[in-house]
């Protein structure tokens, strides 16, 4: 049976799915929360399946939300290109990267310079955390994802782009500097400036040090590698990061062996990147980027 739904519904659809928030959504939009209310509460009806739910105080897509959300902004992308084409006769492609801060300052830089060199081409990049870049790929806000994944994703194609080791980052003055490696059992009773408590980083750098039985102290929480090591060099602690990382003067680095490497992919939906600027960002970056 073929279902009937309005284009305007699902643009619509689109922007409640960025903002999950009826207000800031019908504000984006410029019409009322209640035609809004009214425009998903109908889509949902003619699609015959829950487009999201409540979790606590917070609304969130359900499974079928976030397929809807994908083909709501393919078909808006497609839309925007398809107008472009006609007012000015350039087929003009966007792209959108979605990646972490760190990927972009370390890894992915000469890729994207590359890519921006070709004409006709748009480019859209997005600095989320490693779970906000799957999630923007599975409901459309990027074509391509870039973040250290241990396991891949159900629905997606995964290539590896690079590999890091841990390190422990500390003053050239501090006690540890001397040791070519350090061990987990070193770091007892230190201070460490790590990621907020939900962070896979912090999550693994902390199972690690309690099976091993080492105690150790909150300095700080810091979100990303740059700031991490810039509370180091103000001395409130010691920090474990990546080695891609550029070390600021003033500071050493320590490989960790006891810690994972970290290894970074590129992903996306199966089937997604097989042609056009998507397939030829991702090509610039499997070929850029060190391995």
């Amino acid at each position: 049976m073929t279902r009937e739904f309005n284009y305007d519904a699902i643009i619509s659809f689109a922007v409640f799915a960025d903002k999950l928030n009826f207000t800031r959504a019908a504000e984006q939009l410029h019409i009322s929360q209640p035609a809004l209310h009214m425009k998903i509460q109908e889509l949902t009806a003619a699609l015959g399946v829950p487009l999201y739910r409540k979790n606590g105080r917070q609304l969130e897509l359900t499974e079928q939300g976030k397929r809807v959300a994908r083909f709501a902004r393919d078909i808006n992308s497609r839309t925007q290109s398809f107008l472009h084409e006609l007012e000015t006769g350039n087929d003009k492609q966007q792209v959108i990267l979605a990646a972490g801060e760190g990927a972009y300052l370390y890894i992915l830089g000469d890729a994207i310079r590359d890519f921006l060199k070709q004409p006709n081409i748009k480019l859209k990049l997005l600095t989320l955390n490693r779970d906000e870049v799957i999630d923007a790929i599975q409901t459309g806000k990027a074509h391509l994802g870039v973040a250290s994944l241990e396991t891949i994703p159900e629905g997606f194609q995964s290539q590896l782009l690079t590999k890091s080791e841990q390190v422990l980052v500390m003053p050239r003055k501090h006690s540890l500097a001397a040791k070519k490696r350090i061990r987990l059992n070193d770091l007892a009773g230190m201070k460490l400036i790590v990621p907020p408590a939900d962070r896979p980083h912090r999550q693994t750098l902390a199972a690690a040090l309690q099976s091993a039985g080492v105690p150790w102290e909150v300095a700080v929480e810091a979100a990303g590698w740059e700031l991490m090591m810039h509370f180091v060099k103000l001395g409130l602690g010691v920090a474990v990061v990546n080695s891609i990382c550029d070390i600021p003067t003033g500071l050493v680095a320590r490989p960790l062996n006891e810690l994972p490497r970290i290894h970074y992919h590129i992903f996306h939906l199966s089937g997604s990147a097989n042609s056009g600027s998507v397939a030829e960002l991702k090509k610039l970056l499997l070929t850029k980027v060190e391995k």
